[in-house]
């Protein structure tokens, strides 16, 4: 039987969600990758296991994360009740839903229909009463934004969510929608969106300066660019690389580009000059920032997690190393 490591909670550092009373982990696992039914159940366990016991209570689901569709959600709840259980209330589980699930009209998006069904089949596929968290996973140009913020409105006050986020929206849309939630009286608190040292979207398109405005967390996903801000391409592409695996989100000439390669080796140097690894360092820029909640970390064994934690321990910058840093982003 697992037991939980007694020293949890001395180093981890927990932050709340802009105004609200809920904090999370510094860093939160997620589990899009390496959860599926292709992944090995006994390394999920000691991911989980290792998460847990450095502190990180926020595990990040959707209904989609596999393969297949729902195999994450599925192996998780299996991970919770035989090793988790007493320690649910000590955890922050969250999922989402937003994109394809399953055939047909109603299977997407963000009509009421939808969202409500997918959040049924997510609480039975985990085999508990409630989500923590549970977001819709991208802006539909389609459904009335009343609609969708309707549906959030009812999960919550059915008991099946004690809070909801918006993921993948940009600022004006989160304003408008933030504004139906408040006047609802919603727990809306969080925002989920990719956010990394090469990708500053969310600078750009109003949704950091919003959500610091109104008062709305913010936590990062693909804060190392799929695996770019962590050096390992510096000397080839990686056969079981995700360019190699999945060429969805990495492309191959993004990653063998001289440009970009030159920028990710002044990175490496930067980051060497603090003392850490350039993942280390691309982590503690993120966490070094008071918008920032929480970052989603992914692993595919449990010293990569250990070694992601490090990156806690020195989110300090100079002005001069950020503006190094900041010259380098796409």
């Amino acid at each position: 039987m697992y037991n939980a490591a007694e020293n949890r909670y001395e180093t981890m550092k927990y932050k709340r969600c802009g105004i609200s009373g809920l904090k999370l982990s510094a860093l939160s696992l997620g589990l899009w990758h390496n959860f599926g039914d292709s992944g090995d159940y006994s390394n999920m366990c000691e991911m989980c296991f290792t998460a847990f016991d450095n502190g990180i209570t926020h595990f990040d689901l959707a209904n989609n994360y596999g393969p297949a569709p729902g195999s994450a959600e599925r192996n998780f709840g299996r991970i919770l009740h035989e090793h988790l259980k007493r320690y649910r209330d000590e955890l922050v589980i969250s999922t989402k839903a937003g994109y394809d699930m399953w055939e047909g009209p109603y299977g997407n998006w963000g009509s009421r229909k939808y969202l409500i069904s997918s959040l049924d089949q997510s609480l039975e596929r985990m085999g508990i009463d409630y989500v923590d968290i549970f977001y819709h996973h991208r802006m539909d140009p389609d459904t009335p934004l009343e609609e969708t913020m309707g549906a959030l409105e009812q999960i919550v006050r059915s008991g099946k969510a004690l809070y909801v986020g918006l993921s993948n929206y940009d600022g004006d849309t989160l304003e408008r929608a933030a504004a139906i939630l408040s006047e609802r009286r919603v727990p809306f608190i969080i925002n989920q969106n990719r956010y990394n040292i090469f990708d500053r979207t969310i600078e750009k398109n109003g949704l950091k300066e919003v959500s610091s405005r109104l008062g709305k967390g913010i936590i990062c996903f693909s804060p190392l660019a799929q695996g770019l801000l962590t050096g390992r391409y510096l000397k080839g592409i990686p056969e079981d690389s995700r360019v190699r695996t999945d060429g969805r989100f990495l492309k191959e000439d993004q990653v063998l580009s001289r440009e970009k390669l030159e920028k990710i080796r002044r990175l490496k140097d930067i980051a060497g000059e603090r003392g850490q690894t350039l993942a280390e360092m691309a982590l503690s820029w993120l966490l070094s920032k008071d918008e920032i909640t929480s970052v989603i970390i992914g692993a595919s064994r449990p010293s990569q997690i250990e070694e992601n934690v490090k990156a806690i321990n020195n989110i300090s910058f100079s002005g001069e190393e950020l503006s190094r840093i900041d010259e380098l982003q796409d």
